[in-house]
């Protein structure tokens, strides 16, 4: 059965609830009341029918919801045949009774299974409210029940159990809707009946005690919307879950929870004050019950105490403690550090730091998953504490980074000796669920000096920058801090903050050197080099700000305003008849613009802009682009190509997988490194290399050029060798694009051309 109509039927009969028990306080004469009145209870077996045929509820409630509406049907039958001075009153009151202990035993068994992370708070908080419910219920109602009561003994004796039981039902009730499991709308549905249930015992007691002049309709609206509202409960699909905690709650009831325990204290103080004991034994159930009140509040108080106390411990050590190692943090680090600092100069000693990065940890992530890394940092962590003395703190303080302090080192021997034991330490493989996964680090050390590293985050700034040494270095070694290093560092700062603002200030610009046919002569197209000049007129290289604009993401703006200045410079030259009009523009992408989502569509903006063909551009990309997230890459440049952009692999031969690469991307040129022709006008072990490298790119139909050509006698060797293209300072150094036409110009009258075209065997 689809839920949505049963849903709706559960609000139908709370509104059927509401209707007739507002028919009864304002309209309906006496005997029609009594037929409402056990309507309300046969329903009740009716919908629980439905409910146990459509909604299957928990096997272990189903019972008590069937004794409960079984009881309820049968006290209502049999209520009105008896009279309240017959013996015979002792079969419905005690059905009366059954009804409450079956209640509250069902709404127990409820709590259990949704009382949530903080139990003892919940349950505290529900024992206070039904403390002070049952003070209230005593002097209220009870005992001027048991005083006035003309019944017999049993009778009232059931009535007062079942006035008591009262207390126990607001006391699940309390908890129940204390507690953070999520609130459905059986939970609120079942709330409400029990309210009205309370209502209507409040109502009927005062009533029966006759000091408060109360029409009995009242407690019977109470009770015929409760029993609609228990059937709306019962109904409702969400009654399959009442017993599951559910989702927590982000937003606990605190203000319900302060309002209704402030309330149960503070009810039993003022009854106190305004009314006087009757007799002895109303004087000894107020002073036991205010006594066990007072246990109760005392209890929950301590717990409270002990709590905020223990959260505060946790919320110490969370701040101070690595989520995934256990390890310290940077802040518990600093503050370790900053305490062997402190002791230093009074026991000779000279802490040391250690910072750790490990290596190409990256791609682990990469290839294995974020699962795998975490794994990783595990088990280095493992690996560092078993590998050092017990007098060194090992800490994480992010990422793949971690610091070690030993603070009984004497001097920068015995941290380089705890460093090398970290190197050792690793030339086993990590035993990961994926597998065994070999890893490398890079260490920086630095020693605790007076007047250098003086402070904790001195130590640990300067270890970090150590670090970075060791990994320029080539990765799995081990670099010592000194003082000239921050020079570099704050160097490289400077570079990095100028960065960002030099494509504003116009500081850099385009510099191009021809690439020429070496059988014609001819220039068939250029390469554009970027040059950065800082205001101040210092020249910063492409070799110190390339990287540094790739690491920070510059080189993702600064590569799109690359590409149109070269574009839209050999648009200019074509159209002032510089260059052929099938002349080319090579462009180096980095591999974080290659990466770049944008990267495609800022292309095709370039070359609309500039009226450039698609075939008239090359980008250059290294191998080290193509291995760095390779299926990204082959995306990327497929879709170039597919538009007609060409593909070149720059600096060719001096990767790990140039093969492999030809096979798998689409690539139409390979520029031969420079370092293969320098050698190659005596060297035959150059010269066999570059033939070879030829060769293969000729039978694959790829473009040849060799870069770096300084000498006529390479020039010559090229032509030998068949190359069929150049570039290189023997042709021309990288020129400003208004010198291109004078540079072309004197291409055409290069001396040493016409020799070495003379000895070209193909001409």
């Amino acid at each position: 059965m689809n839920s949505a109509p049963i849903s709706r039927l559960s609000w139908v009969l709370a509104g059927l609830g509401v209707g007739l028990g507002s028919a009864i306080i304002y309209g309906f004469p006496a005997q029609i009341i009594d037929i409402v009145y056990l309507f309300a209870a046969c329903q009740v077996v009716v919908c629980l029918a439905i409910s146990a045929r459509y909604n299957k509820p928990d096997r272990v409630l189903w019972p008590a919801l069937f004794i409960l509406a079984i009881a309820l049907v049968s006290a209502q039958v049999w209520d009105p045949l008896v009279d309240t001075t017959d013996q015979l009153q002792v079969a419905p009151e005690s059905l009366y009774l059954l009804v409450q202990v079956t209640l509250a035993i069902g709404l127990l068994f409820i709590i259990r299974r949704r009382i949530g992370n903080d139990p003892i708070s919940v349950l505290g908080d529900g024992l206070i409210a039904a403390l002070g419910s049952w003070f209230l219920i005593w002097v209220l109602l009870l005992q001027p029940t048991l005083e006035s009561s003309n019944a017999s003994v049993a009778v009232t004796a059931i009535q007062g159990a079942t006035l008591a039981t009262s207390a126990i039902v607001l006391f699940s009730l309390a908890t129940l809707l204390f507690g953070d499991a999520s609130r459905t709308p059986s939970v609120w549905l079942i709330a409400g009946a029990i309210t009205f249930t309370l209502v209507g015992d409040f109502l009927f007691a005062a009533h029966e005690s006759g000091r408060v002049q109360i029409d009995e309709k009242f407690s019977t609206a109470s009770y015929v919307l409760c029993l609609f509202l228990c059937s709306a409960a019962f109904v409702h699909p969400t009654i399959s879950t009442i017993t599951i905690h559910g989702p927590t709650r982000s937003a606990r009831p605190l203000l319900g929870r302060l309002i209704t325990t402030t309330a149960a204290l503070t009810v039993p103080v003022v009854v106190l004050a305004l009314s006087e004991p009757v007799d002895n034994n109303d004087r000894t159930v107020r002073a036991v019950s205010i006594f066990v009140l007072t246990i109760a509040v005392t209890a929950r108080v301590i717990h409270a105490v002990r709590a905020n106390a223990i959260t505060q411990r946790e919320l110490v050590v969370s701040a101070q403690t690595d989520a995934l190692t256990g390890l310290p943090n940077r802040s518990l680090m600093l503050t370790h550090v900053h305490s062997a600092l402190a002791t230093a100069e009074f026991d000779g000693r000279h802490p040391s730091v250690l910072f750790i990065d490990v290596d190409r940890f990256k791609n682990i992530n990469d290839s294995l998953g974020h699962q795998a890394g975490d794994d990783v940092l595990i088990a280095v962590s493992q690996r560092l504490e078993n590998a050092l003395p017990d007098r060194c703190i090992v800490g994480r303080i992010s990422g793949d980074e971690f610091v070690i302090l030993d603070p009984g080192t004497r001097g920068t021997s015995d941290a380089m000796l705890i460093a090398d034991t970290i190197l050792e330490s690793f030339n086993e493989p990590l035993s990961l669920r994926q597998g065994d996964v070999f890893v490398s680090t890079s260490i920086g050390v630095a020693t605790y000096k007076q007047h250098v590293s003086s402070t904790a985050d001195d130590l640990l700034r300067h270890a970090d920058t150590a670090m970075y040494r060791a990994k320029d270095a080539g990765r799995n070694c081990v670099a010592i801090f000194d003082e000239s290093m921050l020079e570099r560092v704050t160097q490289r700062l400077a570079i990095e903050t100028s960065l960002y603002r030099a494509l504003e200030r116009r500081e850099l610009r385009l510099v191009h050197q021809p690439i020429i046919d070496v059988d014609l002569g001819d220039v068939v197209g250029f390469e554009a080099l970027m040059r950065w000049t800082r205001e101040d007129g210092s020249i910063v290289s492409p070799a110190e700000f390339i990287p540094i604009a790739e690491e920070t993401g510059t080189i993702v703006p600064i590569g799109a305003w690359a590409l149109l200045e070269a574009l839209t410079h050999l648009r200019g030259w074509i159209n002032e008849g510089i260059c052929s009009r099938d002349a080319t523009m090579s462009v180096n992408v980095s591999p974080r613009q290659l990466h770049d989502p944008n990267f495609v569509p800022v292309v095709h903006e370039a070359l609309l802009r500039s009226h450039i063909a698609p075939d008239q551009l090359w980008l250059e990309v290294t191998e080290g682009v193509m291995i760095a997230q390779p299926d990204q890459a082959l995306d990327t440049l497929t879709r170039l190509c597919e538009y007609g952009v060409r593909v070149a692999i720059d600096d060719f031969g001096t990767g790990y997988s140039s093969l492999s690469l030809l096979q798998k991307f689409p690539i139409q040129r390979l520029k031969i490194d420079q370092s293969f022709i320098h050698g190659l006008a005596d060297d035959l072990g150059a010269r066999s290399l570059v033939r070879t490298i030829i060769a293969m790119g000729d039978s694959l139909g790829l473009d040849m050029v060799a870069e770096g050509v300084e000498t006529a006698a390479q020039l010559r060797a090229l032509v030998d060798l068949r190359c069929s293209k150049a570039q290189g300072y023997l042709i021309s150094h990288p020129v400003a694009p208004s010198m291109m036409a004078t540079t072309i110009a004197s291409l055409e009258q290069f001396g040493g051309w016409s020799k070495t075209k003379g000895q070209n065997p193909n001409s």
